[in-house]
C-alpha cells in the first residue's frame, strides 16, 4: 500500500510541473513591466463666438487603442501595459456641479488624439500641456459675458434688489471689463434678489449645462424654470456656498432636472438668493453659458 501511494504522489508531481510549464508557456509574453504616460494638464481653447476660455479642467479620461485606461487627476502619471507605438485618446474630464464625486467627461469639449505615442517599459512619455475646443455639436443656447449693453438676465417682480455691471477698472471684475454684481442689503431691507434668462429655451433630447465663474459671500441658487403644457414649474437645481474671497468655474448639470416633469418644452434659467445674516452681501457671476448639442 505505501508504495502504491509514493506512486501516485509522483504521478500528481508529475502532472503538476507539466501544468506550470504549460502555464509559464502561455504567459511568457505578457508585459509585466509598465511605460508610463505623464499629461501635466488639459487647456481649453475658445473662438469669440463662444465666449470666454475660462475652464476647470481637473481630469483626464485616457484611452489607449480605444479602451479606457482610467481617470486620472491632472497632473497625472498613468501607468500603461504596452509598448510600441499606440493610439492616444485623452477627454477633459470636470467635476459635475462641482462635486467632486460626479466626475465626468465633459461632453462639449472635443477629445484630444494622438494618433502614435511610442510607449517604453520603465520609461516616461510625456506629452506635456493640452489643448482642448469646444466640440463642433455643441449648441449655445444662451451667453451672458456682461461686456454688452443688454443682459439675458432680468430680475423679477419680487426681486428688491437688481444685478449691474462692475465698474470699469474694479478689481471685483473677473476678466474683461465687467462682471455681473447682486449687492444686497439687510439695514435696507433689500435682502431678496431674482432673476431669470429672458428667452425661452426648447428642452433637447440631449445632455444641457450651464456654466459659470463666481465668486460669493453668501449662498445663491441657480434653477429651472419649467414650462409644462398647464403649469409653470420652479425647479432648484444647485446652492453654491461662499466661495472665500475666490472665483471659482463651475459646471452644472441641468439635464436630470429638464426631465422631471412629463410634457415640459421650455425652460429659463434663474438664480435666487435671500439675505438674513451676511453684512454687505454680494454675488459676482460672470461668462455664463447654456449648452446643449
Amino acid at each position: 500500500m505505501h508504495k502504491k501511494y509514493l506512486h501516485a504522489l509522483y504521478l500528481s508531481l508529475f502532472f503538476l510541473s507539466l501544468l506550470s510549464l504549460t502555464s509559464c508557456d502561455k504567459f511568457s509574453g505578457d508585459q509585466t513591466i509598465p511605460a508610463y504616460l505623464k499629461v501635466d494638464s488639459i487647456y481649453l481653447v475658445s473662438k469669440p463666438s463662444q465666449g470666454t476660455a475660462s475652464h476647470n479642467i481637473t481630469d483626464a479620461w485616457i484611452y489607449v487603442d480605444d479602451q479606457l485606461i482610467g481617470i486620472f487627476e491632472l497632473p497625472a502619471r498613468v501607468p500603461v501595459l504596452k509598448q510600441g507605438k499606440h493610439k492616444v485618446r485623452v477627454d477633459a474630464g470636470i467635476k459635475k456641479n462641482g462635486i467632486a464625486a460626479t466626475r465626468a467627461d465633459y461632453v462639449f469639449y472635443d477629445p484630444v488624439i494622438i494618433e502614435q505615442v511610442n510607449f517604453v517599459p520603465d520609461s516616461t512619455t510625456s506629452l506635456g500641456t493640452l489643448h482642448t475646443i469646444y466640440s463642433t455639436a455643441a449648441q449655445f443656447l444662451g451667453m451672458e459675458n456682461f461686456e454688452n449693453a443688454g443682459m439675458i438676465l432680468d430680475t423679477t417682480p419680487r426681486s428688491l434688489v437688481g444685478i449691474n455691471r462692475t465698474a470699469f477698472g474694479s478689481d471685483l471684475t473677473f476678466e474683461g471689463l465687467h462682471s455681473g454684481s447682486i449687492v444686497m442689503d439687510t439695514t435696507t431691507k433689500h435682502n431678496e434678489f431674482e432673476c431669470v434668462t429672458q428667452g425661452n429655451y426648447t428642452i433637447p433630447l440631449a445632455p444641457v449645462y450651464l456654466e459659470m465663474n463666481f465668486n460669493t459671500n453668501m449662498a445663491f441658487t441657480i434653477g429651472v424654470v419649467i414650462y409644462v403644457s398647464l403649469s409653470i414649474v420652479q425647479y432648484p437645481v444647485i446652492t453654491l456656498n461662499p466661495t472665500n474671497g475666490q472665483w471659482k468655474k463651475i459646471y452644472i448639470e441641468l439635464t436630470n432636472s429638464l426631465n422631471t416633469y412629463a410634457g415640459a418644452n421650455t425652460f429659463k434659467v434663474y438664480l435666487r438668493a435671500t439675505d438674513s445674516s451676511v453684512p454687505a452681501a454680494q454675488i459676482l457671476i460672470d461668462n455664463i453659458k447654456i449648452l446643449t448639442n
